[in-house]
């Protein structure tokens, strides 16, 4: 029987004695394999892959990588670095603080989906492999063969010790920077040189997590510029496997505990490098998914007021966006609305907000005292009930309130302050578009709801709301009045969808009532906007953010699937909760309850410590 060794919590070479891979190759040459191989991948996007440039990308340059060469690039250089960092070398250790080997598999695994999806798809676009130059052929084999390493190393990797986002490492960075400064004073009183420091700690967090928004405004902007189908595809294939690859190297859980003790400064530089966006685009044409990803992802932030901390399932969360909209465009002096109004901005945004509002507490009110299934049919009830009454209120089935199935039309700009929202503005000698000025109007109004969620979420209401989730009988024993504190989270969350809707009212220039459906193949639907929560991390800030634009993105990037696009995401969905079914983000509360046996000997050999 082998005895298998558990690595140390180092990175490093695997001991002796730990356990092979997949295949009998033994780990050392595996591991110098992979490496090899992923260098050779890099060099490799330098020769041309195909003889003509029919196929998108131009992959027919010699020096210079072009469309899914880039994304090869990327993946063999993952592969590389990871499996320098295997071996230890000392300037890439940060690199893989949990353990290089299950990295490299993932990051050699990216580089060989990418090549021999690339090698396919030239063969079935331009006619066959003879279409093929001899970089292709070398690409596919060097990749092949990085796999085949990678598969070789262990299985077992180092594990992080888990982190616990109730411990704010306030006392150690105090201890820290006290001893800092005494070193200062001491050195001026001296007169003698400090020794040499890089940076302050503080400095080096703030740096750390500049550089990754940095990265991920990076991703997000390629994925979103990416020009023809074949590009999105190879992009999904790299960003999944590499999140993978960092996941498993610890650099994401690295990541996370720097964001969440420095909540504030994330935070700040999130939506500062948001901002950048529309900086980084030549027209309007991407800037306009970025307002709606917006839209979506500030609605989901609502929702999961109502789902990720009260835990209420609302299956017609949508229609209080449609509220909203339609409240918002009766009243900016739409030519189809049956009032003469023209508000100003501030004053149609109130009125959209209170009116989904109205309506929270009128559709609350009677039916929160239900419980689970029954709530969630009686909210999908009211979605229904929402769209139906807004096609019949066209002057023939009902009163002319909504114009029917025409819908609200002719919606005039925004203007706010004398700056009219629908023209483009020059700015620093960046022209910004229409969509672009909503995109920064938007990006305010979701700086407000991340506000009132993280408010909420603090506050003596925030933690009734999680233990009415957690058990609400015992709540209710507890003395939390159940009922007020589930109509409070229904009205609140209601309130931040109607104000979304009041922008995408003035964005669409038109709202009618198929926009606002329960489910569909595009977004915003109230099953997208579940499946946004649930993908992203309930009870979490980040998450229904990246859960939403993941939603907004890949539907609308994939609609070269046609029929199979819904069955694309369902299996995707399917995949992500069975792997990762917390969420992308999740907090420690929810993660311990999906990996309690995982996580069970750690933490108890952490508090027996």
């Amino acid at each position: 029987m082998t005895t298998q060794t558990t690595a140390p919590k180092t990175t490093g070479a695997t001991p002796t004695g730990a356990t092979t891979g997949l295949i009998g190759i033994p780990p050392h040459i595996g591991r110098a394999l992979a490496t090899g191989g992923g260098v050779a991948t890099v060099a490799s996007t330098f020769l041309a892959w195909t003889w003509t440039a029919e196929f998108p990308g131009d992959l027919t340059v010699y020096g210079y990588p072009g469309g899914l060469q880039v994304l090869v690039l990327i993946a063999g250089a993952l592969t590389a670095l990871f499996g320098l960092a295997s071996y230890g070398v000392k300037g890439l250790r940060w690199l893989a603080p949990a353990g290089a080997d299950a990295a490299v598999k993932f990051a050699a695994l990216a580089a060989f989906a990418t090549t021999w999806y690339t090698v396919v798809a030239i063969s079935a676009k331009l006619g066959g492999l003879v279409n093929l130059e001899p970089g292709g052929y070398i690409a596919a084999a060097v990749t092949l063969i990085a796999l085949l390493g990678a598969l070789a190393l262990p299985f077992q990797r180092p594990e992080p010790d888990p982190f616990d986002p109730d411990d704010t490492g306030w006392e150690q960075f105090k201890h820290t920077s006290s001893q800092n400064w005494q070193t200062v004073k001491a050195a001026f009183a001296t007169g003698t040189p400090r020794p040499v420091r890089a940076l302050p700690s503080y400095a080096e967090m703030i740096l750390i997590i500049v550089g990754i928004l940095a990265v991920a405004l990076l991703v997000f902007t390629y994925g979103i510029g990416t020009e023809y189908d074949e590009l999105f595809v190879g992009f999904l294939i790299v960003a999944g496997f590499g999140f993978a690859a960092a996941h498993r190297a610890g650099l994401i859980a690295q990541a996370t505990e720097i964001t969440a003790r420095h909540q504030n400064i994330t935070v700040c530089g999130a939506f500062v490098a948001a901002a950048c966006f529309p900086f980084t685009q030549s027209d309007d044409q991407y800037a306009t998914l970025g307002v709606y990803i917006l839209i979506f992802a500030t609605v989901a932030l609502g929702l999961n007021i109502v789902v990720g901390l009260a835990g209420l399932l609302d299956l017609g969360y949508v229609a209080f966006l449609g509220v909203g909209a339609y409240a918002a465009s009766m009243v900016s002096g739409s030519p189809s609305s049956p009032f003469d109004l023209h508000l100003p901005f501030w004053a149609a945004v109130l009125v959209g907000a209170a009116a989904s509002l109205v309506f929270g507490v009128l559709i609350g009110a009677p039916t929160l005292r239900l419980r689970g299934d029954y709530l969630a049919i009686v909210t999908l009830g009211f979605g229904e009930i929402f769209r139906i009454t807004a096609n019949n209120l066209d002057g023939t089935s009902g009163p002319d309130v909504t114009n029917g199935s025409n819908g609200i039309s002719s919606i005039p700009d925004l203007e706010i302050l004398g700056f009219d929202m629908g023209i483009a503005h020059d700015v620093g000698g960046f022209t910004i578009g229409r969509f672009a000025n909503y995109f920064f109007l938007m990006l305010l109004i979701t700086a407000v709801v991340v506000l009132v969620f993280r408010r909420s979420g603090d506050s003596r209401i925030g933690r009734a709301w999680v233990a009415i989730r957690e058990d609400e009988t015992a709540a209710l024993a507890m003395g939390i009045n159940g009922f007020r504190v589930k109509l409070i989270a229904f009205a609140v969350g209601a309130s931040l969808a109607g104000l979304a809707g009041t922008v995408q009212a003035h964005v669409t220039y038109t709202v009618t009532p198929e926009q606002y459906l329960f489910a569909g193949t595009t977004p915003p639907n109230s099953a997208f906007l579940l499946a946004a929560v649930v993908l992203g991390g309930m009870g979490t800030i980040a998450g229904p953010l990246i859960g939403a634009a993941l939603l907004f993105l890949i539907p609308n990037k994939l609609q070269f699937l046609d029929d199979y696009q819904l069955f694309a995401f369902g299996l995707a969905l399917v995949l992500l909760m069975r792997f990762r079914p917390e969420g992308l983000v999740a907090n420690r509360r929810r993660k311990l309850e999906f990996h309690e046996e995982a996580d069970a000997p750690t933490t108890l050999s952490k508090t027996g410590a």
